[in-house]
């Protein structure tokens, strides 16, 4: 019997651990050879010395498990190691067909307390981290396109979060840098589709090192499987990566717990015509205030308010 990712080769960034762990064991259970790219950090903000344990156990556990990987321990926030990670899969199994892009750090403050370097740091690794890699494998699938004459096969997956649709008051590196994902996947999505490649971006909600704090307080059962544990999110990366997902492309979906939502792009919530050639100040405070009458002072609109999500 034939498995859905047979013949397929992938790479998966942040893979040692959490998330990325779970969605490279995912790809290898559905067939895929997986390059497992880890830098090995020991802090989740990005401290410590470098380490290839986490890449060697992950892509150990799918070599045992009868798949085949490869591990890789560069940086991807660096241009030039992003190109010897994509490299790496064409060298070890002759192409790349699917990109998940997952590798991040935190470094928490409020907007007013942080350091250049603390959101220049978070912006580096999520933000450039996932172009980077995208850079190289898009290329990559545009002249195979090329050379074949017309569409190959190609799949990114990256990973966003609910800080960039609720809102996270301190983590404004972190929620920027995840929205700055989703504009980097529907460009993505729309300059690849002539190609045959999709990319589609996940919002995943999972108990991991990056989340320990927010979900502190929620322990995990006794028995059964954790409702905040990775294993639920890797299905639908293993999906998205698949070639029954050929028609989803450029969305973002929010995943956990055995639940999956669809995000819409936004909608004109409300639209205000000016009665004359152009608004005046008065005119403005005559309608827009009205509007937001009801709404106590300092609270915001979230798109969580309509999903109903609530915060990552």
């Amino acid at each position: 019997m034939s498995l859905p990712l047979d013949g397929r080769s992938a790479v998966v960034t942040g893979a040692g651990r959490g998330l990325g762990r779970a969605e490279a064991l995912e790809l290898a259970r559905l067939g895929a050879a997986v390059v497992v790219n880890d830098y090995g950090q020991p802090g989740r903000d990005g401290s410590g010395e470098s380490s290839a344990a986490p890449a060697e156990r992950t892509a150990a556990e799918i070599r045992e498990a009868g798949g085949r990987a490869v591990a890789h321990t560069g940086d991807v926030s660096d241009f030039g190691q992003a190109r010897e990670l994509v490299g790496r899969a064409l060298a070890e199994f002759g192409g790349l067909d699917i990109l998940v892009n997952n590798a991040g750090i935190l470094r928490d403050r409020m907007v007013f307390s942080m350091t250049e370097d603390e959101w220049d740091s978070v912006i580096r690794v999520h933000l450039k981290g996932h172009f980077n890699t995208t850079h190289f494998a898009a290329a990559h699938w545009r002249e195979r396109s090329k050379a074949a004459g017309g569409p190959v096969y190609g799949r990114i997956v990256n990973t966003s979060s609910e800080a960039f649709l609720a809102g996270s008051a301190g983590q404004p590196n972190y929620a920027a840098a995840k929205g700055g994902i989703v504009g980097l996947t529907t460009s993505t999505a729309l300059a690849l589709a002539k190609y045959g490649v999709t990319a589609n971006a996940i919002c995943p909600r999972a108990r991991t090192r990056m989340t320990e704090d927010v979900f502190a307080g929620l322990r995990p059962p006794d028995e059964g499987l954790d409702p905040l544990a990775p294993e639920h999110v890797a299905p639908l990366v293993g999906y998205l990566a698949s070639p029954a997902a050929a028609r989803v492309n450029g969305q973002l979906l929010v995943v956990h717990g055995g639940m999956v939502a669809v995000v819409e792009r936004p909608r004109v919530r409300a639209q205000f015509d000016s009665k004359q050639e152009t608004f005046t100040y008065d005119e403005l405070d005559a309608l827009l205030t009205p509007h937001y009458a009801d709404r106590p002072p300092g609270e915001t609109f979230a798109a969580a308010e309509v999903l109903g999500l609530g915060r990552r």
